[in-house]
This record gives C-alpha cells, structure tokens and sequence, in this order.
C-alpha cells in the first residue's frame, strides 16, 4: 500500500515538474495560437476547422503550411510533402527520446510521440539526461508536452474568438510571410543554417512558376541536398559569432 501512494506521488511529482519546467516557454506558443486561428477565420475557414487540424496534427507551422497552400489550390502531394519536411525534425527528436522510452510499451510510445513538441524537447531533454535511472522519468515528457497541447487549444479558441473582430477590419494575408521569418528567424545566427535558408529561397524564386506549387516540394529538397553537403563536409559548426 505505502509502496504504492510513494509510486504515485512520485509520477505526479515527476509529471508537474515537466509542467513547471515547459511554462515559461509558451508564451510564443500562445501568440502563435491566436494568430493561426485568427488567420483561418480570415481565409475563410470555419471554426471547427480551426480547432480540428490543432487537435489532430498539432504542430503550428505545419499548420500554417497546411492552411497557406491549401488556400492557394496546391494539390494534396504537395501539401502532404510540405507538412512532413516541415515536421522532419521530430524524427531526430524521436531519436534522440528512444533510449530513454524504449522499454514503454506502444501506447505511452504513440502517446509521447505525439505530444512531442519543440519546448517539450528543449526542457524534458534536459531532465531525462539527469533522471534517466528513474522509470518514471517519461513522466516529465507526458507534464510538458500535454501542457503545451493544452495552451496551444486555448490559444486556439481566443483566436477564433478574436477572428470575428479582426477579420473584418484587417486583412491578415501578410502575416504569413512574417510569421515564416520569426520561424527561422533563430536560425540565422548560423552560417550553415543561414545557407541553407537562402537556397531554398533562391530555389523557390527560381521554380515559382512550376504546375501544381512544386517549388515548394523542390525548394525544401534543394534546403535538404545543401544541408547534407554542408554537414559531411564540415565537421564544426560555422558560426556568424
């Protein structure tokens, strides 16, 4: 019995400090919460759509991207291709989680999976590398990730809430474009990012006149080609400082 009220004390323990720990990280989380749903709400899409694509893929850029060319009339390839490069990271993230889950069964593996995010990955990383022995340590993933699902949820109804107010009063169309820079924006302090972002956009200037919006597809995959080059070739990380 008393076994048992430590082992559960220990979870929720364990579970709340992810909690504590993801916090401070979301409040970019929210900001891009409300825009995503205020920008479907302007391009037309209902509020059941809104909310839909943020419980069923859960990843805001990829969202956006999903939105953006479906709006401009990309074929179904196209967006699906898009949404999985974008979402490629998660499979390093994955790998780099596997050795502290491999041992849960499928469930909690689909579970933590799906609520891996990006401010999940930066703090749970860092209390897995400390608490690995621990067998509830996956615990703290499972605290972060599902409470930057939850904020992103609620970021999703203000939106749509505020969507009525401002989209009748001003056009969101361009915020798109600034919404992509403030995504990549962290990354330009690299060298080796910074030119992989400009062949993409070289790229993407260069095929835009392609059937079906393939410069997107074309684009990432000249981003991919450049990164892997620049990668086997150079061993450091070039920095701008």
């Amino acid at each position: 019995m008393y076994q048992s009220i430590f082992t559960s004390m220990n979870r929720k323990k364990i579970f709340f400090q992810g909690i504590k720990d993801v916090l401070p990280l979301n409040i970019p989380v929210v900001l891009f919460g409300i825009f995503y749903a205020v920008l479907c709400i302007e391009l037309g899409f209902s509020s059941y759509f809104a909310i839909g694509t943020s419980l069923i893929i859960f990843a805001g850029g990829s969202q956006l991207i999903f939105i953006t060319l479906l709006t401009a009339g990309a074929v179904p390839w196209v967006i699906f291709g898009s949404v999985i490069m974008n979402n490629s990271r998660n499979i390093l993230y994955g790998a780099v989680f596997s050795k502290y889950i491999e041992k849960k069964n499928s469930l909690w593996k689909f579970i933590l999976s799906f609520f891996l995010t990006d401010q999940c990955f930066a703090v749970s990383n860092e209390y897995l590398k400390k608490n690995y022995k621990n067998k509830f340590s996956h615990y703290h993933m499972l605290g972060s990730g599902l409470t930057v699902w939850t904020i992103w949820q609620l970021s999703n109804l203000i939106g749509i809430w505020l969507g009525g107010i401002v989209s009748d009063q001003l056009s969101l169309n361009f915020f798109v474009a600034i919404t992509f820079l403030a995504l990549i924006a962290k990354d330009l302090g690299k060298l080796d990012h910074f030119l992989v972002i400009l062949m993409s956009a070289i790229c993407s200037l260069i095929f835009y006149n392609l059937p079906l919006k393939a410069y997107v597809i074309v684009s990432a995959i000249a981003g991919i080609i450049l990164a892997y080059v620049i990668n086997k070739k150079f061993k450091k990380e070039i920095l701008f400082y």
